[in-house]
This record gives structure tokens, sequence and C-alpha cells, in this order.
């Protein structure tokens, strides 16, 4: 029996991709568009934030200033005035000419199994925004769950052709392997940053409602020593959070997780390696 037998999860749709390379979508697209409102949190994504799936991290950018760091969070069929606060923390960071949003990472630990949350970010100001995701089943050898996977997506429209395509993918996905090379800004000089900012706006619909587990690659770098720039992944690192040291790693570009049946781990093969 060969591997692609064994590994066949069945042909949900036939998608064909241009064999052309697509420039990127312009910066007024409406897929990049801010979300209306003075400082509202943008860029909204989320990704496991523990070993087993009782844990998310909740992460979003704010513009022009720090704004709350609070996540408001509840179980669906509860009321929002029961809800439960996370406090998370705020950073920034800079790229040669770029100057970061206030980048907030907030951990929501000690949820349930198998259940549907809402969360709002923004807590104290208009406007809030609220999402949800639905927490994985207790990890078990037997348990049936649907993983989808990205890899190289950038920012053109084939990307969002191909953000459409999974979203509406009939076997509905509950968690993304993303499998490297996110934002393209490196195609850009100087690394434009921006075009992380645009990336994350772009890539809101899909993130900020079920968790992606990320992991790094080549275009992921950003390694300009000749600008100053001489310690890589800083705009992924900055951005990216994920649970390493909850799998006993000493680095975020490896580490494992477990979410249902299956058990990831994630190797960055551009990264060096320590013990």
């Amino acid at each position: 029996m060969s591997l692609a037998e064994i590994t066949n999860g069945g042909i949900t749709s036939s998608f064909l991709r241009s064999s052309e390379l697509a420039n990127d979508m312009p910066l007024d697209s409406d897929v990049f568009s801010v979300p209306p409102g003075y400082n509202a949190p943008q860029q909204v994504h989320i990704t496991q934030g523990d070993m087993e799936g009782k844990g998310v991290i909740v992460s979003w950018t704010t513009p022009h200033e720090p704004g709350s760091n609070t996540v408001l969070y509840w179980a669906d069929g509860k009321s929002k005035r029961k809800s439960r606060r996370a406090e998370g923390t705020v950073l920034r960071y800079k790229y040669i000419n770029y100057t970061s949003g206030y980048i907030h990472h907030c951990i929501i630990a000690g949820l349930e199994f198998d259940t549907k949350y809402y969360y709002e970010v923004g807590i104290g100001r208009i406007p809030t925004r609220r999402f949800w995701f639905i927490t994985p089943p207790k990890p078990g050898p037997d348990v049936p769950y649907t993983f989808g996977l990205i890899g190289d997506l950038g920012q053109t429209p084939d990307s969002n052709t191909t953000v459409d395509h999974y979203m509406s993918n009939p076997r509905n996905p509950k968690a993304m392997l993303f499998v490297g090379d996110l934002s393209y800004a490196d195609a850009y000089p100087l690394g434009d940053n921006t075009r992380w900012d645009t990336w994350g706006r772009f890539t809101e619909r899909l993130v900020a409602y079920q968790p992606a587990i990320w992991s790094a690659g080549n275009h992921d770098i950003d390694f300009l020593p000749q600008y100053g720039e001489t310690v890589p992944f800083q705009p992924y690192l900055h951005r990216y959070p994920v649970p390493y040291q909850a799998a006993g790693s000493t680095s975020p570009l490896w580490y494992s997780v477990k979410r249902a049946s299956a058990y990831i781990i994630v190797l960055s093969s551009y990264s060096a390696y320590g013990n």
C-alpha cells in the first residue's frame, strides 16, 4: 500500500492555481482595510496556548497607542456577564526604518475541551471587537479531527483565493497547520514591514477564529546585516508567539503540541539549533 493511500483524506473539491506569478494586492485593497474606530484592534489571530489545547494565545495590534491588554472571554451558552478576563502584554519592535504598532499577546488558560468560546479585545474602549474559537477534544489516539494546511501564502490575488477556498472547504478544518512563508515582506526593499501589517489584516478573517500552528520559512528570516538587522526572524517572532516553553523547548522556532489525536512537531529548517 502506498503512502498516498494511507494518508488520502479524499478529494473535497477541485482547484487549479495559475502558473503565473502574481503581484501583491495593492495597499488599498478591501482585504487590507483597517477596522473602523480610533485605535481599533486589528491583525487579530490565535494559536494554541499550551501542550494539549486547553489554552489559547490571542494576539492583536493597536496602531496608535497601547490600549487595553485585557481579553474578555466566555463559553457559548453562558452570559457575557459571567465572562472571565485574561491580561496580556504589549510590545513594539523596530526593523530598519519601520516601527511597529503596539502588539498584544494574551494567554487564556484553563479552558474546557471541545467548547466554543467568544472573546473580545479592545476592552474598556470603543470599538471593542468580538470573535470566537472552538477548543479541540481531549487528546486521545482515536479522536477524529480535521486540520487544514497552508504554506507560502503571501498576499496576492491568488493568496486571497486560497483563503476563500480554505474557508469554504466542506471538510470544515478546525485548525490550520501553517508550514512557513507568511507575508513575503522580504520581497520589498528594506523588507518593508508594513507588508506584515497588511498580511495580518488580510488573514484575520481566518486566524481570528481558528488557531494556526505556526512554522517559520525562509521568507520569514528577515536577516539584513548590511542594514543592522543581525538577528533573524524578528518580525515573525514578535508577531506570532507559540507555546514552545510548554513543550520544554528552548526556542519558538521548534516546539510540539498535542491536538485531538495528533502529536504535531514543528521544526524550522532555517534556524540554528541548541540543546
